[in-house]
């Protein structure tokens, strides 16, 4: 079945009858009421029925197959978090409720921070961030809003390496920081010469990622964070790698002043499809009382909203994405001590095997192990057969496997960024080694086919430069 549900549109057709109310009603204002009835499709229920499972069956997730999307974790996650999440005593509470009244959805958002601050080795944590983006924001805030209180407020200039992430620059930029960019060194680290070089009086501070966006881990953490800290600047991390390394390497021992966690990415929550998400972020004492709020406490046996005294206020409605939130406490109390550095391994044993056994034929492009995911240039490919990353990531769609993230970092030439994460099997492993391998020897020996692809989708190969130009945004009745 394809077009849209107007398509399948004749009129009289329903899927029921609504009885007539038998109950009084008043009538509607005139001035609220359409000028014309509105455009709804008149189908019957086998029709609706039939014409969006069609549709839901052209979605592809990570319960369809494969997804190695990198930088981004698409990894599966247990149904049980989903059961916790969906429990009446968390969905059928409300935040204006009276706190004696919410006592044990107080007492998991304290719990939960606790458990992030332990993770992560800081001190103090607020849930309020409702997404990965808006908690670096609010990290950077909290920074700007500690160095006003200690009147220096000269430190102007915000670190970013070119291997950061693409949000972190933005984030600075909004916070009203000056953005210093510095190169990575020919092995992917951050270029500790380049550093010393642009660190004064005006650094605010440094935000990196740990491992960084060509999945490698930078041994020299302490030596950039005492670099920074010397100069009178703060170390950001930047925490949507942290599956690399949770339960193995806490960023608050390693240098780092605050950090913002993607709970939708790393401690089990549905990531991507726009949203939930959640961002929280966690600090050193030092910068505690800056943190958003309210912030669930506990006195006794006793939890409440308090916000901290130098708050920067609130930063979204109430309290974060509270049940995202429940669903990244059940992660974690499931996995417990044990579990999560071991998903931290198994996820950088996946990438490693799967660079392993590509390597021969799509080299990394940066030398040695990697953590949970890794890089590899086609620009060979490209010079050689006209074969692109995105004509790569084309092919793997015939394949059943989504394509990884193509053309990011931006350090990286025709750049696809590979991340198997931890829940895949050594089975599942294999068969996309396979099929990567399948479109490198079409490639070389056929790539004008290659070029077709995908064609076993519903939609092939739009012309992207016509739909940017020319979207179709409404339907013409």
């Amino acid at each position: 079945m394809s077009g849209l549900i107007f398509d399948l549109s004749k009129d009289g057709r329903r899927c029921s009858a609504i009885p007539k109310s038998d109950i009084a009603h008043r009538a509607i204002p005139g001035h609220l009421k359409r000028d014309k009835a509105a455009r709804l499709a008149q189908v019957a229920e086998i029709d609706l029925v039939r014409h969006y499972t069609a549709l839901s069956r052209q979605a592809f997730g990570v319960d369809n197959g494969f997804y190695p999307l990198g930088s981004c974790t698409m990894k599966y996650n247990p149904k049980v978090n989903e059961d916790a999440a969906a429990l009446k005593g968390f969905t059928q509470v409300h935040p204006l409720q009276a706190e004696e009244t919410v006592q044990g959805s107080l007492e998991a958002m304290h719990t939960l921070s606790e458990a992030l601050c332990e993770i992560t080795g800081m001190d103090a944590a607020s849930l309020q961030p409702a997404a990965g983006a808006q908690g670096e924001v609010v990290g950077l805030a909290i920074i700007k809003a500690y160095l006003q209180d200690k009147g220096q407020t000269q430190r102007d200039k915000l670190i970013v390496p070119d291997s950061a992430h693409g949000t972190n620059p933005a984030s600075a930029a909004m916070t009203g920081f000056k953005v210093i960019n510095i190169p990575s060194t020919p092995q992917g680290r951050v270029d500790l010469e380049a550093l010393k070089s642009v660190v004064g009086d005006d650094t605010a501070a440094l935000m990196l990622t740990n491992p960084n966006t060509v999945g490698l881990f930078d041994e020299n953490v302490k030596e950039i964070a005492k670099i920074v800290h010397d100069a009178g600047g703060m170390v950001y991390y930047d925490g949507a790698n942290l599956n690399a390394v949770m339960g193995l390497v806490r960023p608050g021992d390693t240098g780092f002043d605050v950090v913002h966690l993607n709970l939708h990415k790393t401690f089990s929550t549905p990531h991507g499809g726009g949203g939930p998400g959640s961002g929280p972020v966690a600090c050193k004492n030092v910068l505690a009382p800056f943190l958003p709020g309210p912030i669930a406490t506990k006195e006794g046996d006793t939890f409440s909203l308090q916000m901290p005294p130098k708050s920067i206020g609130r930063v979204r409605a109430f309290y974060g994405n509270f049940l995202v939130n429940i669903r990244a406490l059940a992660y974690i109390l499931t996995l417990g001590a044990e579990g999560i550095p071991e998903a931290a391994q198994n996820a950088v044993l996946n990438a490693n095997y799967m660079m392993e056994k590509l390597k021969d034929i799509f080299p990394p492009a940066f030398d040695g192990p990697c953590m949970h995911e890794f890089v590899i240039s086609i620009e060979n490919l490209k010079k050689e057969k006209g074969i692109t990353a995105a004509d790569i990531a084309k092919g793997l769609i015939d394949r059943g496997i989504h394509p990884p993230t193509m053309y990011f970092p931006l350090i990286v030439s025709e750049a696809l960024m590979i991340e198997p994460t931890e829940t895949e099997s050594r089975e599942t492993l294999d068969k996309a080694i396979a099929a990567f391998r399948d479109i490198y020897d079409l490639a070389l020996n056929d790539p004008d086919a290659l070029k077709e692809a995908p064609i076993t989708t519903p939609v092939g190969r739009p012309d992207e430069t016509k739909a940017v130009r020319n979207p179709v945004l409404k339907y013409e009745f």
